[in-house]
Parts: structure tokens; C-alpha cells; sequence
């Protein structure tokens, strides 16, 4: 199994997939949380292989865009390694971070929950990218796209969300940095994941008091 030949393979399968996906969940965004996650990597123990397969693979089929349905994204990926002719034990342990990396995941008490250092540098990967000035960007670019309004004071943030309601909810694109971004700083496993993440975490925080203070005309 030739896996420098695999990754290349896996790359450019992505990039066809993802080519006209939404701005913030598209080829680039892949692409950012694969280096954070190689980045990552250095100072962890782990198969680099796995965690850069599944860093790749990890958004083939966002079940935001698919109705919800969070069974197609693992289903492409299998199916993909496997025409790769990858070991099945790598294809479960990859296949197991997809259908755990998510952060609406983290809404739901699990008997047995999976868990792998694999997991946990793409996890702070794919979570990096969505704080930070990438982060904010992201963040606006898909309340655009789902015709969100930008902020309305009226509508507090949900802090005690379900699965479902986070999945369903349509609330103002700044309560999403209450209900996920601001608090994924202190989510991070692995202690690069968290150092990078709170600079980004404290550039969130001036972003939003800016943006309060431009709201209400103080500046």
C-alpha cells in the first residue's frame, strides 16, 4: 500500500467532490484543517496516515447540505478507501473519526464513545478552522448563504441546545459564536490544538466588541 500515492488520490478525489460546495465547507476548507491537522501531528504520537485520510475525508458529505443525513459522508469515504485498496482496520478508524469529529455530536451522552489521538488532532483541527479570522469568515459566509440575519438583539443565544434544535436552528449568524465558536477554546485535546486556539479565541473577542460598538453607533 503505497500511501504517499493514496493521499495524492485522495486529494484530488476531494477537490472534485467538494468543487462547487459552499465557501466555508469547500476544497480549501479541507485543505486548512489537513495542514493544522499534519501541523498538529509533530507533537503527537499517532498515525499520521490515518489522521491525514481523515482530515480529507472528514466533510465529504457535511449532513448540513445532505438533509442531515450523517450516514453519506461515511458511506463515501468506505467506499473510496476501499477502491484504494486501504486495510480495513485503517478504513473503521477512519470512518469512526467522521462519525465523531463533529462538534453537534458533542450534544449527545453516549454509553461508549469513541475515542483515538487520531481523533483528537483532527478534531482540533477541523475546530481550529472554524475560529480565528477564518473562523469568522466561515461563519458569515454560511449565514449568507442560509439567509440569516447578521444580529437581532432580540434573539438571545441558546445555550442549552439539543442535537436536533442545533441542527435546526435559523437564529442570527452572532449567536453561533455563543452556541459553538467562543466556546470551542476550551474543547481542544491536544496542547498545540489549544495554544493556537487562544489567540484565536482572544481575536474572536475583539472582533465581537467591535462589531457591538459599530452596531450601537459608539464608535
Amino acid at each position: 500500500m503505497n500511501q504517499e500515492k493514496i493521499i495524492t488520490t485522495t486529494i484530488a478525489f476531494v477537490k472534485e467532490e467538494l468543487k462547487n460546495a459552499e465557501g466555508g465547507h469547500d476544497w480549501f476548507h479541507i485543505e486548512r484543517v489537513f495542514k493544522n491537522a499534519i501541523l498538529i501531528s509533530k507533537e503527537e504520537k499517532v498515525d499520521v496516515f490515518i489522521v491525514s485520510l481523515a482530515a480529507l475525508l472528514h466533510d465529504i458529505a457535511d449532513p448540513k447540505f445532505h438533509n442531515g443525513d450523517e450516514s453519506i459522508g461515511p458511506k463515501i469515504a468506505t467506499e473510496f478507501l476501499e477502491k484504494q485498496h486501504v486495510k480495513t482496520t485503517t478504513i473503521k478508524h477512519v470512518v469512526d473519526i467522521i462519525n465523531n469529529i463533529s462538534f453537534k455530536n458533542s450534544f449527545e451522552k453516549k454509553q461508549v464513545q469513541f475515542k483515538s489521538k487520531e481523533l483528537e488532532v483532527v478534531q482540533d483541527a477541523d475546530r481550529l478552522d472554524a475560529i480565528g479570522a477564518i473562523g469568522i469568515a466561515r461563519c458569515f459566509n454560511y449565514g449568507g448563504f442560509k439567509n440569516r440575519a447578521l444580529y437581532n438583539p432580540e434573539i438571545i443565544p441558546n445555550l442549552n441546545m439539543t442535537k436536533e434544535e442545533y441542527k435546526n436552528s435559523n437564529a442570527p449568524t452572532i449567536n453561533h459564536f455563543y452556541e459553538k465558536l467562543l466556546l470551542l477554546k476550551d474543547k481542544m485535546n491536544t496542547a498545540s490544538g489549544k495554544k493556537i486556539a487562544t489567540e484565536r479565541h482572544l481575536f474572536m473577542e475583539t472582533f465581537l466588541k467591535q462589531f457591538y460598538e459599530e452596531w450601537n453607533g459608539v464608535k
